[in-house]
C-alpha cells in the first residue's frame, strides 16, 4: 500500500514495506520521557537489534522538526533522545506538533495510529496506559485507540501504577482481546503475574497469529493486546512494587504532582525505591516483547 504523504519512511523501513517483508512498530515516548538517559537510547537500540535479530525490520516511530518519521536511523535517534523541547506526542498531538514544526516521542496511541496508517500490523511497547488510581476517572489514550485501531499490540500488561482491574474491565467493554502469552493472569509490568485473569490464554505464534486474523476477518476492527510477562530472572514481586509504588504516590501527593508529570515521576521514584531493580526489569521485557513482536509479525505474514 502507498503511504501517506504526512508519513516519511526511513529507507530501511521504506525498502522493507516494498519488498513485503515483516515490519514492527516501536515508540519513542520511552526515549524522550520513559527512560532516563544513557538508558533511554541505548534500549531503543537494543530493540531495534532484537527485531532485526528475529528477522523483521524495526520502524520505530517519532516525530522530528514535524515530521512524522517510520524508522529513522542511530544519529535521528540521538538527536530525539538529547532534544532539550521534545514534547510527549499522543494522537490528538499528532497534528499540532506537526504544524509547530516540533520533534516529539509517540505514545502508545500515537503509534498505533501512524502504524495502522502505514499498514503495519505489530507494535511492541512495554506496558500500556490505562485507567488510573483514584475517583479522578483519569483514562489514558491508549485505551480508545485499542478499540478502535487494528494493531496487536506485545506488551507486558499495563503500567504498574495503574487501576489494572478496572484497565481490565475498560478493555473487556470496548471488545479489546487480552491474549496471555502463555499465561492465563494479566502481567503487571515489573511482576510476572496481577492475578487478574485474561481473555485467552496463547501458547504458539501459531494460536496467536490465527486469533488475531480471525478477529480482524470477522470485522470486530479492535485491535489486540498480546501480554507476555516480564522475564522470570529479573520480574519483581507483585507486593514489593505495590509498596514501594505507595511510597511514591505519597511523595507526589505532597508535592502536588498530577496530570502527565505523574507517571515519569511515579516510574522514577519506583527505580530509586527497587534500588535500579524496576529499570533492569524494565530494559529487560521491553527486549523481550520486541523480539515476540518480531517472530508475530512474520507468523502473521504466513498465515495470510
Amino acid at each position: 500500500m502507498a503511504l501517506p504523504g504526512w508519513i516519511h519512511p526511513s529507507e530501511e523501513v521504506a525498502a522493507a514495506l516494498a519488498a513485503g517483508r515483516p515490519v514492527v512498530a516501536l515508540e519513542t515516548a520511552l526515549l524522550t520521557h520513559g527512560l532516563p538517559r544513557p538508558h533511554n537510547l541505548q534500549t531503543v537500540l537494543d530493540l531495534e537489534a532484537e527485531i532485526r535479530a528475529a528477522g523483521a525490520v524495526p520502524a520505530t516511530v517519532g516525530l522530528l522538526g514535524g515530521r512524522v518519521r517510520l524508522g529513522m536511523t542511530q544519529a535521528e535517534l540521538a538527536s530525539l533522545a538529547e532534544a532539550p523541547a521534545a514534547v510527549k506526542v499522543s494522537r490528538r498531538d499528532l497534528a499540532a506538533a506537526a504544524v509547530a514544526g516540533q520533534d516529539g516521542g509517540t505514545t502508545v496511541a500515537a503509534t498505533m495510529f501512524v502504524a495502522h496508517a502505514a499498514g503495519l500490523q505489530v507494535f511492541a511497547t512495554g506496558g500500556i496506559g490505562g485507567v488510573h488510581r483514584g475517583g479522578a476517572g483519569d483514562v489514558s489514550a491508549d485505551l480508545p485507540e485499542l478499540a478502535r485501531t487494528p494493531v496487536v499490540v506485545v506488551c507486558a500488561g499495563a503500567k504498574a501504577i495503574l487501576d489494572l482491574p478496572r484497565t481490565l474491565e475498560w478493555l473487556e467493554t470496548a471488545g479489546v482481546p487480552v491474549l496471555g502469552w502463555q499465561t492465563e493472569t494479566f502481567p503487571a509490568f515489573f511482576s510476572r503475574d496481577s492475578g487478574l485473569p485474561v481473555s485467552r490464554r496463547v501458547e504458539t505464534l501459531e494460536q496467536a497469529a490465527a486469533l488475531v486474523r480471525t478477529h480482524w476477518a470477522m470485522g470486530l476492527g479492535s485491535g489486540l493486546l498480546l501480554a507476555v510477562p516480564c522475564p522470570e530472572e529479573v520480574a519483581l514481586p507483585f507486593a514489593a512494587v505495590q509498596e514501594a509504588l505507595a511510597q511514591a504516590e505519597t511523595e507526589a501527593a505532597a508535592r502536588g504532582i498530577h496530570g502527565k508529570a505523574l507517571t515519569p515521576f511515579l516510574l522514577a521514584r519506583l527505580v530509586e525505591h527497587t534500588g535500579g531493580a524496576s529499570l533492569e526489569a524494565n530494559k529487560a521485557l521491553l527486549r523481550q516483547n520486541a523480539r515476540l513482536a518480531a517472530e508475530l509479525a512474520q507468523a502473521l505474514q504466513t498465515t495470510e
